[in-house]
């Protein structure tokens, strides 16, 4: 049941809640992250050999696992909330991202064991922050009114978007003392947030009663889950192949999800009870704005991985910097991303409650879209100047579309139904996030696997390198030369050391060099990263189209509640 209170509690609680909220939301976007720059010393520290072939899909699903979880149970809890009271629910999120916490940071194996416990653990983690996430927005739909509500939904959406490019510094910041504190330093957030949710939060908003969508549950998270799965191992590689695309397991998973999300679909228009209310999409702002989250998580996710790999492989390493220093580095160098976010955020959702979202949000993709267009323009190893412009716009266009677009899905639903809708939301763009793997690593790798190769043997061999070994260093999968760069890892002078050649060669000290790799690596890696751009420009375009047809302001049918 909902609480009333007082007009002078409602003004109080409005601030409460968005203020734990947030701080969730930050907590479990900035976990989606955090493990991204710490992978070298976490692989350092667990004894696990980066180039060994099963590292690969170690590293995959440390990084995607959370994500992919995300994606398949925000909806479900979002919808449990709706029923049993988002609060409840949302509280519950902390316990249990505070606990997996806890686990992560005792990892009493090695190796590969060592992996498997991180990954397993990271999966309750993942729980937990679907919890958080699914049912946050609807906590503070619930609290605000109509005139306020896209400056709540603006600092709440901008802290989770901040969330996963500050954990990239405070990655690299934690792991330098130890890669444990990224797990504990989760720990004394999650144990006061828990405390501090169950002190002040109330259950304020409209329970939606009903049963739990069994059979709609399980065609999604199965659906899903073989889709995603089927993605993230299709950028592996496969019987000598770049790319495992080929792989008939891969096929089965992908054309099997894509079976059952049909088959999902079905059940969902005939359930009584259904998990996933496609009734919704007939509001065109929520439909619409879904579509554009979704194409721009799947740029911003793509884009986040790039930006990284295109710091620490080649442009950090070519300015003089270890593999060793590269993670932290390039999490500094991209704090002009996170900072464009953080200013036009809120101000963006302040202005969308005055102004209406629609125009907002689509400005922002223009910004944004802009934004790539200028990075088509930069060389690989690029000025920093440009660069930090070009990646600050970026910042400014995400930070100005995900605010109003929130509101404006937000606001556009019935007042029972916010919570489903916040799942349904969270999981448009956590897929995207989690599809972003798939789409831009297989352009990237098609583009590496095409000059890699004779890359780096030419340039071995024109170094004193005998071309037995220099083939030996080539036919290293693009993929795992494009990992190496995320873990820390000379891929070049891990090889060769292996080979026994460097004694004799009078190049050593040069061939190895973090350098010789990154020169190596930068004219393959331009071939990849132009298409990848502008697959980019395409679908920000594509979601600026979609955000402009959502129609206006005084679509949403939730204006006036809660107001005053």
């Amino acid at each position: 049941m909902s609480t009333l209170l007082a007009p002078d509690e409602t003004s109080r609680y409005r601030w409460v809640a968005l203020a734990n909220t947030t701080a969730a939301v930050f907590m479990s976007a900035l976990d989606g992250s955090i493990v991204l720059i710490a992978l070298p010393p976490i692989f350092r520290g667990i004894h696990l050999d980066p180039l060994a072939p099963s590292s690969i899909g170690y590293l995959l699903w440390m990084i995607m696992g959370y994500r992919l979880v995300q994606a398949v149970l925000v909806v479900s809890v979002g919808r449990l909330g709706d029923m049993y009271g988002r609060v409840r629910i949302y509280n519950a999120g902390f316990v249990v991202f505070t606990l997996a916490s806890m686990l992560l940071s005792f990892d009493p194996f090695t190796q590969g064991g060592g992996a498997v416990w991180l990954i397993g653990w990271r999966v309750l983690q993942a729980v937990g922050g679907s919890m958080l996430m699914a049912n946050s927005a609807a906590i503070l739909t619930d609290a605000f009114p109509s005139t306020q509500r896209g400056f709540a939904l603006g600092i709440n959406q901008v802290a989770a978007l901040a969330g996963q490019f500050v954990g990239l510094v405070a990655g690299g910041l934690l792991a330098s003392i130890d890669w444990r504190w990224i797990f504990w330093i989760n720990v004394p957030i999650g144990l006061f947030g828990t405390v501090w949710a169950y002190l002040q939060l109330r259950e304020t908003g409209e329970r939606k009663p009903g049963r739990i969508d069994w059979a709609g549950n399980v065609t999604f998270a199965l659906g899903l889950g073989a889709l995603l799965w089927g993605v993230t191992q299709g950028v592996q590689p496969y019987h000598g192949a770049a790319m495992g695309w080929a792989n008939p397991q891969v096929v089965l998973e992908l054309v099997g999800g894509a079976v059952l999300l049909g088959a999902f679909w079905r059940v969902e228009r005939r359930a009584p009870d259904p998990m996933f209310d496609l009734s919704l999409f007939r509001i065109r702002a929520f439909s619409m704005g879904n579509a554009a989250a979704f194409l721009i998580s799947l740029v911003r996710g793509g884009l986040q991985f790039i930006f990284v790999i295109w710091l620490q492989g080649i442009w950090l390493p070519l300015h003089g910097y270890r593999f060793d220093q590269t993670s932290l580095w390039s999490g500094i160098f991209l704090l002009p991303l996170t900072l464009g976010m953080l200013i036009a955020g809120p101000l963006s959702g302040y202005l969308s409650d005055r102004f209406g979202s629609r125009r907002l949000a689509t400005a922002g993709l223009g910004v944004f879209a802009l934004s790539l267009l200028g990075l088509l323009g930069i060389p690989v190893s690029f000025s920093y100047a440009p660069f930090a412009i070009l990646i600050t716009l970026n910042g400014i266009g995400g930070g100005m579309f995900a605010a109003p677009n929130t509101s404006s899905i937000m606001g556009s639903v019935p007042a029972n139904q916010r919570g489903e809708a916040s799942g349904m939301r969270a999981t448009f763009m956590n897929s995207g996030t989690a599809l972003s793997i798939g789409v831009f690593f297989s352009i990237m790798i098609a583009g590496l696997a095409r000059h890699l190769p004779r890359a780096l043997t030419s340039g071995l061999v024109s170094h004193g390198v005998p071309a037995s070994a220099a083939g030996h260093v080539a036919t290293l999968p693009p993929v795992a030369s494009l990992f190496a760069t995320l873990l820390g890892v000379n891929p070049v002078a891990h090889l060769l050391a292996s080979s026994h050649v460097l004694s004799g060669l009078a190049d050593a000290g040069l061939v190895t060099s973090p350098r010789f790799f990154a020169h190596l690596l930068s004219a393959p890696f331009g071939d990849g990263l132009a298409p990848v751009l502008w697959v980019s420009v395409t679908c920000t375009v594509l979601a600026l189209v979609a955000s402009a047809a959502r129609g206006h302001q005084g679509e949403s049918i939730e204006r006036d509640d809660l107001e005053g």
